[in-house]
């Protein structure tokens, strides 16, 4: 239950004030083009930083760990679970397997992480930015190193101001150097998901590996070590278009992190004093937790900002204030806009007046009723139930595709010159290069057969002893059978015209079949 101002606990004189304010506000812009001021974010301790820790520990240790996982596909293909073989254009992920011209499979899963990305902030605003992210989860990294080397926020800032020593040299290179290796990690772990881990990885320490290894693993060496230990928030703020697009995404009903004004305000940091003398006090303390914590140095309590992730460590650091003075949490929190409006116009008595705390407050320190607070059910609206049946309807048809896709693929190109051969018998010859695709690890006889124009025989080039409807032909796995086909017509048989007829090619043992509508060239007139 909220109290009374005039009834204040005696915890309010412990708690921590500090000197913190916002790098990037709301009310006064940086130029473009100042110097950048160095953000030091405090530790913060609650429910959503231990989400934060459990995303930053899924996430990383997928990244890392996901090139090491082994997945037997047989002895003709590769044992890696997540491969992007570039040398032979193939895509590995556990049972599927994805070639290039399935690329669509590729395209939805784009389209539906676009669409997943538009439902997330629908919902509850830059989330993506504030937990999963890859830049905000290495900052999240190197901060921890940070943190452990040189201690939190305080004893940053000092080591910051203090001269040179060999303390300070010290824990500098450490930190730096741990930044490094993180960065060679980094690229060393996304190099893997483009070879055999393991033999890619004896190539590297031996220096064996192709030069475009030890390049790539710079460029991610360089551009994590700069991005997440250097810039920072810079990267967000000014390197993101997402920041610009997000407002397109949000509407009134989306959950952002929000500063609730018309119950903080007026702030005080001498609340009981205040209170003593008749003047109107919020829940506020002006404390500065809130602004410590904040990675990207802004202050919340100016409103939603174009740098805030929506990280909701603000949120951890008000409730552990608000628990030392016995309020009620949620100062800030959670919110919609509607919600914040409704709210506000009952603290203004319709914004005609300043906020005054004991208009949302009955006597006895309790909300009005008119009040309104967060209710799950807001998730549920039209909107977030459009984007939900699009994002599910790109996925069912993705696995439906993927789960009626041919493993046996045809195709046939007609020769050009000669388009025809009269044999010395007067029988018409036409010649087809045929080109099977096995897309099994496996090998497997196929069975090539002529449909659709009696009287016609095929043979394989320089085997013309061979001649029938039927030839078996054996696929390597994995591969593309190239092959030249001569289809002869008897002169007693021809068609008048050219004719269409089908190749067709079918593996018994499945019955997976694919079939290829051709044409039949003929002189134009004949004797």
């Amino acid at each position: 239950m909220n109290v009374r101002p005039e009834e204040l606990p005696a915890e309010e004189a412990t708690i921590e004030r500090l000197e913190a304010q916002p790098v990037n506000a709301a009310k006064v812009r940086q130029p473009l083009y100042a110097a950048r001021k160095k953000i030091h974010p405090k530790r913060a301790e609650g429910a959503f930083r231990r989400f934060k820790w459990m995303v930053m520990a899924v996430t990383l240790g997928i990244y890392y760990l996901a090139p090491w996982i082994r997945w037997d596909r047989g002895p003709y293909a590769p044992d890696q679970a997540i491969l992007i073989d570039l040398a032979n254009r193939r895509f590995y992920f556990f049972f599927i397997e994805i070639w290039p011209q399935e690329f669509y499979f590729v395209a939805g899963l784009l389209m539906m992480a676009g669409l997943g990305l538009f439902l997330v902030t629908t919902a509850v605003g830059r989330a993506w930015c504030g937990y999963t992210c890859p830049q905000t989860v290495w900052v999240d990294l190197f901060l921890v190193v940070e943190r452990a080397i040189e201690g939190d926020r305080n004893a940053r800032i000092k080591l910051d101001t203090a001269p040179w020593s060999l303390d300070k040299i010290w824990k500098r290179t450490v930190k730096h150097a741990i930044w490094v290796l993180i960065g060679v990690l980094t690229g060393g772990a996304w190099v893997f998901y483009f070879a055999d881990a393991p033999v890619l990885l004896h190539d590297l320490i031996f220096f064996h590996a192709p030069s475009v290894a030890y390049f790539t693993i710079a460029i991610l060496t360089a551009t994590t070590y700069v991005f997440g230990g250097l810039m920072r928030e810079q990267v967000c703020t000014y390197m993101c278009p997402w920041p610009r697009i997000q407002a397109a995404m949000l509407d009134e009903n989306s959950l952002v992190v929000t500063y609730n004004d018309w119950r903080g305000e007026p702030r005080s940091r001498h609340a009981k004093k205040a209170a003593a003398t008749g003047q109107s006090v919020g829940d506020c303390v002006d404390c500065n937790a809130c602004v410590a914590v904040c990675p990207m140095g802004i202050d919340i309590r100016d409103g939603l900002q174009l740098e805030c992730i929506t990280c909701a460590l603000c949120i951890d650091a008000c409730d552990g204030v608000m628990d030392k003075l016995g309020r009620d949490k949620g100062l800030i929190g959670y919110s919609t806009l509607f919600d914040y409006s409704t709210n506000m116009a009952i603290a203004t008595n319709e914004n005609t007046a300043p906020i005054d705390p004991a208009r949302v407050r009955d006597p006895d320190g309790r909300y009005h009723d008119k009040i309104r607070h967060f209710n799950w059910r807001i998730i549920f609206r039209p909107r977030i139930i459009l984007y939900t049946v699009l994002w599910s309807l790109i996925g069912v048809g993705l696995v439906t595709a993927l789960m009626m896709r041919d493993r046996l693929q045809m195709d046939v190109l007609h020769d050009r010159n000669p388009q025809y051969v009269m044999e010395s018998d007067g029988s018409i010859r036409n010649g087809y290069t045929v080109k099977i695709l096995n897309m099994v690890p496996e090998p497997r006889m196929v069975m090539l057969s002529l449909r659709d124009m009696p009287g016609a025989t095929m043979s394989l080039a320089g085997e013309t002893w061979s001649q029938g409807r039927f030839i078996g032909v054996e696929l390597e796995p994995d591969t593309v059978k190239t092959m030249k086909i001569y289809v002869t017509m008897p002169k007693d048989a021809l068609p008048s015209e050219t004719r269409d007829f089908t190749f067709h090619v079918e593996y018994r043992t499945s019955g997976e079949a694919d079939a290829y509508t051709a044409s039949f060239i003929v002189p134009e007139k004949r004797k």
